[in-house]
């Protein structure tokens, strides 16, 4: 499986799966959403996902390693 495809089970797909596609799983307006930020290109290594560097979840910052110290 290529990396974007590994992306797109874990997020679209698996919200269509739990019948939740009108909810989660897509950055779109009027859907639930939490963002993540990493150093990389997760389309071409996904390993990236496995240093997360930013956590935004409900519209709350969890996590910032990018900010400046």
């Amino acid at each position: 499986m290529k990396p974007l495809e590994a992306i797109q089970v874990a997020t679209v797909n698996a919200a269509d799966l739990l019948g939740w596609a009108d909810k989660i799983g897509v950055l779109e307006a009027g859907h639930y959403a939490d963002l993540i930020a990493v150093s990389g290109d997760p389309a071409s290594d996904v390993r990236v996902l496995d240093s997360v560097k930013f956590v935004l979840k409900g519209g709350t910052l969890v996590r910032n390693d990018l900010a400046a110290k």
